[in-house]
């Protein structure tokens, strides 16, 4: 019998940050291949924006307001998510934060410390939570959205790429450790995507035209085209791989 191995049917999905941007594309995603997503985010509006584009569609989704950089909240949100749909199949930890851009000689210790809060101790306390439902049924996937900075990071950006450059470490450890429990952990490091988050970059036109001559495909990425890589590490067809960090970077690490 032939079977959909990216058929995520009957799974339940947890996109943070999911109310724009590359979290927007990932939860449309999973919603378009059958999963019930909870959309996740500080703003409850945006949230249920995105949720209401997935019921038009047909799909099944709830709005989530949670800022990731407050344990309490994190805590609370996952309870909502047990009321609502009594199990957590898929963790997609996408929200994050840079509040500071320039040269790190310059940086206050408060945008530091804004930074590993969302980006370190948010990532790890989702994916904590995550994990403590995925072994009820002995099984789920995990995806840490990372960057290509955890490889080589961008100027202006030491911070922010420190942080994702331990997103990947974090995945790695936790696969290791979770392995046993069913549960996969990938990473997902994208190039320069064209999201509000990364408008200092994109919206620069010098900036922009230098760094699209810097990536083999000639262009920055459109956030559906982030979308493609989740869908495949939270399915089936990726059953074998854990550990890994999936780059869509247009070639800029090549």
């Amino acid at each position: 019998m032939n079977q959909d191995e990216f058929d995520l049917g009957g799974r339940v999905a947890l996109v943070t940050g999911g109310s724009r941007g590359i979290g927007r594309a990932v939860a449309l995603a999973l919603a378009r291949r059958g999963a019930k997503v909870a959309v996740a985010s500080r703003k409850h509006e945006g949230c249920q924006a995105v949720a209401a584009e997935i019921e038009s569609a047909g799909g099944i989704a709830s709005a989530h307001a949670c800022h990731v950089g407050d344990p309490s909240a994190i805590t609370a949100a996952f309870d909502k998510i047990d009321a609502r749909y009594g199990r957590l199949d898929i963790l997609v930890n996408n929200a994050a934060t840079n509040p500071y851009y320039g040269p790190a000689l310059e940086m206050d210790l408060a945008a530091w410390q804004k930074t590993v809060d969302v980006n370190l101790r948010g990532y790890f306390c989702c994916a904590v939570e995550a994990a403590r439902r995925m072994t009820r049924q002995g099984k789920g996937a995990i995806v840490n959205v990372a960057s290509v900075n955890a490889f080589r990071p961008m100027n202006g950006q030491a911070c922010y790429s420190m942080t994702k450059a331990a997103i990947v470490n974090l995945t790695q450890g936790l696969a290791k450790e979770w392995a046993h429990l069913g549960i996969r952990v990938n990473a997902l490091a994208p190039g320069i995507v064209e999201t509000r988050f990364a408008a200092a970059i994109h919206e620069d036109a010098k900036l922009r035209s230098s760094l699209e001559r810097q990536v083999p495909l000639g262009r920055i990425a459109q956030p559906e085209e982030m979308a493609g890589a989740v869908i495949y590490l939270v399915s089936d067809a990726a059953s074998y791989t854990t550990g890994s960090c999936v780059t869509a970077d247009g070639g800029w690490l090549a």
